[in-house]
This record gives C-alpha cells, sequence and structure tokens, in this order.
C-alpha cells in the first residue's frame, strides 16, 4: 500500500496532506525519514508522524454534525477551546472535521477517519456545491446581487458564480440562500463584506445532494448508506 493512503487509512490526514507531512520530513518508516513519497509499505514496517506510531485501518466511521457557534473546526486547539471532535463519540475512532466551518458559523459538517473520502469532498476539483443560509444587514438592491450571481472581486481572488435566493427581508436585514463550489477561506463573509453588507448569521444546510435536515446545533449523527454511495460517487 502506498504510503500516502497507508496514512489516510490511519485517519491521521487526507492523500494530500499525507503528501505535504513527506515533504517536510514529518514521516520516518522503521526509524528513518521518509524521502520517497512513492513507498509502499511492506508488512511490518514501523510508520511514525511526528514521533508516533501509526496503524492503517479499514473500520471507517461517517458522521454528519450541526456545528454549534462557537465551536473550532479541528481536532485539538492549543487554547483549550471546544472542538468538533470533542462532541462527537466516535466509538474509540480517530476522526477529524472534514474541511472547516468558522468558529462564529454553524452548520453541516462531516467527521470521519477515512482520509481518502475527505480528500474526495474537499478536492476543489470536484467543485461541490454548497449551500448556506446568509442574514446580512440591511437590504441588498439589484445591483449587489448581481454581482454576488456573477462573481466577485475579492483581494485575492473572483468568486464563480453564485446561486443566490432571496429568502425573506425587511429594512433591518435580509435572509438569503447562497450556493458556491469553491470553498475559500472565509468566502462567505468576504463576497458579502466586499459589497458592502456584513454578514450577521451564517449557516451550511447542504453539501451536494446532503442536506443537514432536522439536526439541532450540536446535534452529529451517522451517515445513513445512501448518503455514503452518493459521497463515494464524487
Amino acid at each position: 500500500m502506498r504510503i500516502n493512503k497507508y496514512i489516510a487509512n490511519s485517519g491521521i490526514a487526507s492523500r494530500r496532506k499525507a503528501d505535504e507531512l513527506i515533504k517536510n520530513g514529518k514521516v520516518k518508516v522503521n526509524g528513518s525519514i521518509l524521502g520517497e513519497p512513492g513507498y509502499d509499505v511492506k508488512p511490518g514496517d514501523k510508520v511514525c508522524i511526528d514521533g508516533k506510531e501509526i496503524e492503517s485501518r479499514s473500520d471507517k466511521v461517517y458522521y454528519i454534525m450541526n456545528k454549534p457557534l462557537g465551536v473550532i473546526t479541528s481536532v485539538s486547539d492549543d487554547r483549550g477551546r471546544m472542538t468538533v471532535v470533542d462532541i462527537v463519540s466516535a466509538e474509540n475512532k480517530r476522526i477529524f472535521p472534514v474541511g472547516r466551518l468558522d468558529y462564529n458559523t454553524s452548520g453541516l459538517l462531516f467527521l470521519t477517519n477515512d482520509g481518502e473520502m475527505a480528500n474526495r469532498i474537499m478536492h476543489p476539483g470536484r467543485k461541490i456545491p454548497k449551500t448556506y443560509r446568509v442574514r446580512v444587514a440591511g437590504h441588498i438592491n439589484k445591483t449587489g446581487l448581481s454581482i454576488l450571481r456573477s462573481g466577485v472581486r475579492l483581494k485575492d481572488f473572483t468568486t464563480s458564480a453564485a446561486k443566490i435566493d432571496v429568502i425573506t427581508w425587511n429594512r433591518r436585514s435580509m435572509l438569503l440562500e447562497v450556493t458556491i463550489h469553491e470553498g475559500k477561506n472565509r468566502q462567505i463573509r468576504r463576497m458579502f463584506e466586499a459589497i458592502g453588507y456584513p454578514v450577521q448569521e451564517l449557516e451550511r444546510i447542504s453539501v451536494g445532494n446532503i442536506k443537514l435536515g432536522h439536526l439541532k446545533q450540536g446535534e452529529y449523527r451517522k451517515l445513513r448508506k445512501g448518503e455514503l454511495e452518493y459521497l463515494k460517487t464524487l
């Protein structure tokens, strides 16, 4: 088994991240720093990352969570804050979040110990649609909505066309559903800030065909068979 797949199966990281760990000299095989990313792990090999031995596992678990506000999308936090992994009772499996949601963002988040699946979901080339429910201060005019739909020029890139549906609005705020295919850092917030409408509330409600449904913040469940089969087709 290729070393990056071995690491992904251990639940430590995706294959792409595993390649980065190898490149940065973080991976040792039988006590020696690995310099060959194409190395095939053999029976009896001892594989360590940052000095800790890992094992490839075949017993995969897959969860969907409604990430609460004020929780870190990470395995651990050096400031002692609660993470999404702290919430899930994962049958002693070493799970990690797939992608991330900001501290002040709630909504749909996958957690798994399947690095290969995580890489499939996060790969930018797959352009998986992600839908968010967004509340902004004020009432966005037609020009602003047109910019959001056609692409917003940000400091480091221009967003692709987004699907924008206005749900409700009044003088104080507007509620929208926004579907994008990228996943840049703070992208939704930055899009609305760029046209002068700061985001008040942000919740991810779907990824591809998988919807958050009735899960309340902090609740989670295992992915259903049909949902898992769908993710494997991506």
